[in-house]
């Protein structure tokens, strides 16, 4: 099975920007279907939007507008850009294969604060 690794998160201010790496350890067009998720402190795991592997791209409609889903795949990496950030959007960022069964990974810190 193909494993997703998360990368690229850190410490931003706000207003600042951040791009999130899922690389996958081997064809990521083999993955039907990708989402990135995030989980803030006390709070459920929230999905941000998803990726198939046509390319097909939709997003939860709360996060429309300053996320944007894109893919790289000669570099079997999808990414998650994030502008504007906002002390809200800390959290844990992961990104997961939606076939079932497939596991979470370790997902990528983001805290955003001055």
């Amino acid at each position: 099975q193909v494993q997703l690794v998360e990368s690229g998160g850190g410490l931003v201010q706000p207003g600042g920007s951040l791009r999130l790496s899922c690389t996958a350890s081997g064809n990521i067009f083999s993955i039907s279907n990708i989402a990135w998720y995030r989980q803030a402190p006390g709070k459920e795991r929230e999905l941000v939007g998803s990726i198939k592997a046509g390319g097909f791209i939709k997003y939860a409609d709360s996060m429309k507008g300053r996320f944007t889903i894109s893919r790289d795949g000669d570099k079997n990496t999808v990414y998650l850009q994030i502008n504007s950030l906002r002390p809200e959007d800390t959290a844990v960022y992961y990104c997961k294969d939606l076939s079932p069964d497939a596991p979470w990974g370790q997902g990528t810190q983001v805290t955003v604060s001055s």
